[in-house]
C-alpha cells in the first residue's frame, strides 16, 4: 500500500482485475462472478438500486446492520421485519414466511449477524433460501464470515438466488481502506457493474486487499485472538453477574438489564475514553455490543467496567443481575 501511495497520480483499476483474478481463484468461480466496491455499505446500495423499485418490498431482522436500512429508505423501497428472539437468534422460518406474506423482492441476512453476534449454521440458511418465494434474492451479508469456519457457512457454490458480500474490514484489518466484493451469478454481477461508480476501489485500497490475501497466518492469528477476546469478555461480564450473547463476531453484547443502563454504560465508558456501541431496537437494546480489542486494550476496559458499571447501578437504573432464561 506505500508502494501505491506513489502511483496515486495514476487511476486505479476500475475493473479490479488482478484482485477479482485472485479472489476468483480463492472461491472457485469465475472473474465473472464477482464485483468489488468500496466495502459492503457500497455493494448493499447496488443491490437496493438494482433490484427494489420505489414500493417494492425487502425483509430482514428488525436492527440487524442499520446501513441496508439506510438504502431501502433512501431508495423509497420498503421494510418488512421480524424481530431478533429474545436470545439474539435469527428467526430465519419466521423471516421467510414474512417475505411470502408480503412479496418481497429481497431478504436481507447478515451472518453472522450484527449487531447481536448470532450465527446460523449450513443447513439452516440453505433451509431459509429455499424457503423464500422463487423471485426473491437473497442478500447474504458475511462481513463476518473469516470468524467462522470454511465447513460451517455455505459452500462456494455461485447460486443465482444468492449474492454472498464479504470485506476486508474485519479480520484482515483493513476497515479505513474501504474495499470489500461479492460473490453472485454473472448476470447479478452484470447488474452492477451497470450502476457501479466506474472508480470506486482507488488504487491503494486494491493493492492492500490483493497483498492481504497472501496473509493468511496473519487472518489465523486475528481469528485466534479475538476468540480470547470473546473469552474474556464473557468471563468479564459473568465476574459482575451480566449475561452475554454468544458470537461468531469480533465483539461481544453483554446484557445490562434495560436500554437505560446500557445508554448510561456506553456514556460512563466513553467518559474512560472507552467507546463502545449499542443496538437500537428491541428486544436487544439493552445490551452494550464490545468490539474485542488487543490484549492491553482489553486489560484497559476491564480496568474501567467494574467502576463504570457501579456509576450505573447506583442509578437504579440497572438490574442486579441479568434475567434468566
Amino acid at each position: 500500500m506505500r508502494e501505491a501511495v506513489g502511483q496515486s497520480m495514476w487511476y486505479g483499476d476500475p475493473e479490479a482485475l488482478e484482485l477479482r483474478e485472485a479472489l476468483a481463484a480463492l472461491h472457485g468461480c469465475g472473474v465473472r462472478n464477482i464485483s468489488v466496491g468500496a466495502g459492503i455499505d457500497d455493494l448493499l446500495g447496488l443491490a437496493v438500486r438494482a433490484y427494489l423499485a420505489p414500493g417494492d418490498v425487502t425483509v430482514a431482522t428488525l436492527g440487524s446492520y442499520p446501513t441496508y436500512v439506510y438504502h431501502v429508505i433512501g431508495y423509497g423501497a420498503s421494510l418488512e421485519t421480524v424481530p431478533y428472539a429474545d436470545d439474539g437468534s435469527l428467526q430465519l422460518d419466521a423471516l421467510a414466511e414474512r417475505a411470502h406474506a408480503t412479496g418481497a423482492r429481497i431478504a436481507y441476512l447478515a451472518n453472522p449477524d450484527n449487531p447481536s453476534g448470532a450465527f446460523a449454521g449450513r443447513e439452516a440458511v440453505a433451509h431459509f433460501i429455499d424457503a423464500l418465494p422463487e423471485d426473491c434474492l437473497v442478500l447474504l451479508d458475511e462481513a463476518y464470515g473469516d470468524f467462522v469456519a470454511p465447513a460451517d457457512l455455505l459452500a462456494d457454490t455461485i447460486d443465482p438466488r444468492v449474492v454472498r458480500m464479504r470485506t476486508f474490514s474485519k479480520a484482515f484489518g483493513l476497515a479505513g481502506a474501504r474495499i470489500g466484493y461479492c460473490l453472485g451469478s454473472a448476470e447479478t454481477i452484470e447488474t452492477f457493474n451497470k450502476i457501479r461508480l466506474q472508480f470506486n476501489v482507488n488504487r491503494i485500497a486494491q493493492s492492500g486487499a490483493l497483498a492481504a490475501l497472501g496473509e493468511r497466518d496473519f487472518v489465523a492469528g486475528v481469528v485466534a485472538e479475538v476468540a480470547r477476546g470473546r473469552d474474556d469478555y464473557a468471563a468479564l461480564a459473568a465476574r459482575f453477574g451480566l449475561r452475554t450473547l454468544a458470537s461468531r463476531t469480533n465483539f461481544v453484547c453483554i446484557d445490562l438489564g434495560s436500554r437505560a443502563a446500557a445508554e448510561a454504560m456506553v456514556e460512563q465508558l466513553l467518559r474512560c475514553g472507552i467507546f463502545i456501541r449499542k443496538p437500537g431496537l428491541p428486544p436487544l437494546d439493552r445490551y452494550v455490543r464490545v468490539t474485542v480489542g488487543t490484549p492491553a486494550q482489553r486489560q484497559e476496559l476491564a480496568a474501567a467496567f467494574g467502576a463504570a458499571l457501579e456509576t450505573v447501578r447506583a442509578t437504579g437504573t440497572v438490574l442486579e443481575a441479568a434475567p434468566k432464561r
